[in-house]
């Protein structure tokens, strides 16, 4: 079976609009799903990247960039707002996903995800968080207490050590490891389509 990985972090609003769409994408092609959050912040102080790339922007790229988050996600259908506090704090709700596994950890990712891009939710706010933990069933208190487990702290640092090692330089990133011994990885949620077509047995160059 074809392997998909997805590296995110809460704080991209591509990564956000990538979320929406990768689920359905591995079911389409019957690939394995593995959800991988990491510390952007942590990955671009790693490679020396701008901690906000957007603010380094020159204007009219801010602006292009602008309008193509709302353009794709009226692709998608999906609803999105600039939110309100930016750059954002996602340590916590990137701790709190690690501690999930399956379908609670997708459907936790997915809400933390329209609760920040969607509906100006403070994402780094423990109330909030515990809220969108409990729409969900979970335990909110339970998975905040958990944040501050230094094996939690280092599954997150590990986490994103394990970003860099594979070659992720951006959110959101997918990797793919096919049936048949290959392995890809594309950066940015507008490279689903190609995904797909790997999912789909086609082979770019390697180079």
């Amino acid at each position: 079976m074809n392997q998909l990985y997805f590296y995110f972090d809460y704080s991209s609003p591509f990564a956000y609009l990538g979320a929406t769409q990768i689920a359905a994408a591995a079911a389409r092609h019957d690939a394995e799903l593995h959800l991988r959050p990491f510390l952007l912040g942590g990955l671009f102080r790693a490679i020396g990247t701008p901690m906000v790339p957007m603010q380094v922007m020159t204007p009219p790229k801010q602006r292009h960039a602008s309008q193509d988050m709302f353009r794709w996600a009226r692709h998608y259908g999906v609803p999105f707002a600039f939110p309100s506090r930016f750059p954002m704090n996602s340590v916590t709700p990137l701790r709190m996903t690690l501690q999930l596994e399956g379908e609670a950890q997708a459907r936790f990712m997915e809400r933390v995800f329209a609760g920040y891009w969607a509906e100006d939710r403070d994402i780094a706010s423990p109330e909030v968080l515990t809220a969108l933990a409990a729409e969900l069933g979970l335990d909110g208190a339970a998975l905040l207490a958990g944040c501050q487990d230094p094996a939690v702290k280092t599954k997150l640092h590990e986490a994103t050590a394990e970003a860099e090692a594979q070659g992720v330089c951006g959110a959101p990133s997918y990797r793919v490891e096919t049936d048949d011994g290959e392995r890809y990885l594309f950066w940015g949620q507008d490279r689903l389509d190609l995904v797909e077509r790997v999912l789909d047995g086609w082979r770019p160059p390697a180079g």
